[in-house]
């Protein structure tokens, strides 16, 4: 389990190092909620479930920025999340 604060950092510093077809996921306490980023080459999937359920891309590029708003939605009120790779 790491802070929420330093979520976004240290998943960003995950996900540059995962090789292809790697996942990262962040999971609330409960782990009912959450996102999955599977990376596919030079892009990364992106799926959110819990308050929505969807599934998008995004380029590197534009990664923080969809990160930032997801974790926000998906962890309103979250001080913990628990960091999985696979």
């Amino acid at each position: 389990m790491i802070d929420m604060g330093s979520a976004l950092a240290t998943a960003l510093a995950r996900l540059k190092k995962l090789p292809d077809g790697g996942t990262l996921e962040l999971l609330t306490f409960k782990r009912d909620r959450g996102v999955s980023v599977r990376r596919t080459g030079d892009a990364y999937e992106i799926r959110e479930f819990g308050y929505l359920d969807e599934t998008s891309a995004t380029t590197a590029k534009d990664l923080k920025k969809r990160l930032k708003t997801i974790l926000k939605r998906e962890f309103p009120r979250s001080n913990k999340v628990h960091l999985r790779e696979g």
